[in-house]
């Protein structure tokens, strides 16, 4: 009786050994997540029409969008800048333009999937075109608050005291995800006397090129990169009690190459 119960007993421990040894690989668990990048590159050109080559801003379905704490509750303040554009605008460059169109190609940026290093962009917004939603704020406490001036009918308005724009500094990957992790400089007057520059992290994701067609046009290629971060307000003497001290950026850049 015993040399059975010992054969059994020895039985189980050889499959117990066996199974352990040959599951090793179920029990290891992922030291990271699993980064996959392409080796896309996108790049403006001349914005030559019909050059598959040159890419474009698709302003039209683009956004920048923030938000922020009204009066330090749970309760969001939100809106967006109806212009913007993707160029460096040097001092030079900050005026104001007789037009309704986009004042300055979009042309300050560049983009490598798998080489940040190369990767670069300049954007800019204009201040006085938040847009909230409600008329009375946008062309009211909106315009005294941030220290800008009222929109004039047909003026693209890009000087220092109507305008932030952002600059990037060093764009790596991001070793937590399919992203990069971009150090930018942001340069914006608000309510001081002159514009302010100040260093700030900021997050980038890329939305691969694909294809599509709509109906019987001609087929054309996408992509879209988002960028986020944010900022202190009181940084650039904004000094209103009605919103929190951190205002948050989303920027959905959308490119084509039709």
């Amino acid at each position: 009786m015993k040399s059975k119960v010992y054969f059994f007993m020895a039985l189980l421990t050889t499959a117990l050994i066996y199974w352990t040894c040959t599951h090793d690989d179920d029990n290891i668990t992922p030291s990271g997540p699993k980064i996959t990048r392409g080796t896309h590159v996108h790049l403006p050109g001349n914005l030559t029409t019909g050059n598959p080559e040159e890419w474009k801003f698709d302003k039209v379905h683009s956004s920048v969008l923030w938000q922020t704490r009204y009066v330090g509750a749970s309760g969001l303040l939100t809106g967006r800048f109806n212009q913007f554009g993707l160029h460096d605008v040097t001092d030079a460059k900050a005026i104001n333009y007789t037009v309704t169109t986009q004042p300055l190609p979009d042309t300050s940026w560049a983009f490598y999937e798998n080489e940040p290093t190369k990767s670069y962009f300049n954007g800019y917004v204009q201040i006085n075109t938040s847009n909230t939603g409600e008329p009375g704020r946008d062309a009211g406490c909106n315009v005294a608050g941030m220290g800008t001036v009222a929109i004039v009918t047909g003026t693209q308005n890009l000087t220092p005291q109507n305008l932030a724009k952002i600059k990037t500094k060093e764009i790596k990957f991001d070793p937590a995800s399919n992203g990069y992790i971009v150090t930018l400089d942001l340069t914006y007057q608000g309510k001081l006397t002159a514009p302010l520059t100040k260093t700030i992290p900021a997050k980038l994701s890329y939305i691969p090129r694909q294809t599509v067609q709509f109906g019987t046009a001609a087929a054309y290629d996408v992509f879209g990169l988002q960028l986020s971060f944010q900022f202190n307000c009181r940084d650039y003497g904004i000094t209103s009690t009605s919103i929190a001290d951190i205002i948050e950026i989303q920027c959905n850049a959308n490119f084509h190459n039709k």
